[in-house]
């Protein structure tokens, strides 16, 4: 069997989802997943939708054709159609913490994560030897404000050279500019602690202790030109208490980061995040 994932959305209105089905049917395809929402404010209509097709008679050329010319004029549809079959290459960007790099690499080694991991970049040498232990290509290219754009321009050769489809921030301590950005729209994946903008700086979980909080958070959102602010994808909390210590909180929160990373990997993986006007929905 050949299997599609479907992604659209579009104004509001009535027949879409029979249209869409219908449709399908008439193709010859099998629904084995279909969630759909409508955001009331916007008045905007999304839907994912899973479908089989026997491999003889399946064309996915000729089907998206056919898809465009029926439905997508005559709905207005933003839409996106992706080949189950097809393997997903990662690149992942490091400096020097190792829990996120670990958890991830440990998931795809163990085949939890079902994507390709051609190469780790770094602005550091440190975690070079956790690159080497999964046999995974590692490129250090330090970045310095002098060489920014140099680094940056190394980069983007590599991702283009290896055919990389989505990027993974994984701990990487550099801010990405707007070039790169670009080139991968909703497609940079970031994790970090949730108290932004409360606690800035080079020691949020010091500053946080201080002021006694009571929850912990992390955050996996798409990068955006505004800096942390860009579509949540996940999110999770972990409560602490006056006798929790700033290494418990830091514990706590280094937890938190490698459980939300993972989980906004897989949410993208399967297709199940949609973008719009900086938000996103999430089908289960």
């Amino acid at each position: 069997m050949k299997g599609i994932t479907l992604l659209i959305h579009c104004k509001d209105q009535s027949g879409i989802i029979a249209s869409v089905t219908n449709f399908i049917a008439a193709e010859q395809g099998n629904i084995v997943y279909i969630d759909q929402h409508v955001d009331r404010d916007q008045n905007i209509f999304f839907m994912r939708l899973e479908t089989e097709f026997d491999d003889h008679d399946f064309d996915l050329n000729v089907f998206k054709a056919s898809f465009e010319e029926n439905l997508v004029e005559r709905f207005k549809l933003n839409w996106r159609m992706y080949p189950s079959q097809d393997t997903i290459r990662m690149g992942l960007f490091v400096s020097k913490y190792d829990h996120c790099l670990y958890d991830i690499l440990g998931r795809y080694n163990s085949g939890e994560l079902n994507v390709e991991i051609p190469f780790i970049i770094s602005n550091h040498k440190d975690l070079k030897q956790i690159a080497d232990s999964f046999k995974i290509p590692f490129y250090h290219i330090p970045v310095t404000k002098d060489t920014k754009e140099e680094a940056e321009n190394k980069q983007l050769d590599l991702l283009q050279e290896h055919q990389v489809d989505f990027i993974v921030l994984a701990r990487y301590m550099q801010i990405i500019s707007k070039k790169v950005i670009n080139k991968f729209p909703n497609q940079i994946i970031n994790i970090h602690h949730s108290f932004l903008p409360a606690f800035v700086g080079a020691k949020p979980y010091h500053s946080a202790f201080k002021r006694g909080v009571k929850i912990i958070g992390a955050t996996s959102h798409y990068i955006t030109e505004e800096l942390d602010a860009g579509p949540i994808i996940e999110q999770d909390v972990a409560r602490v208490t006056h006798s929790h210590s700033i290494s418990d909180l830091i514990s706590k929160g280094r937890d938190l980061e490698k459980i939300v990373l993972s989980n906004a990997i897989k949410l993208h993986l399967d297709r199940k995040v949609m973008v719009y006007n900086n938000k996103t929905v999430i089908f289960s």
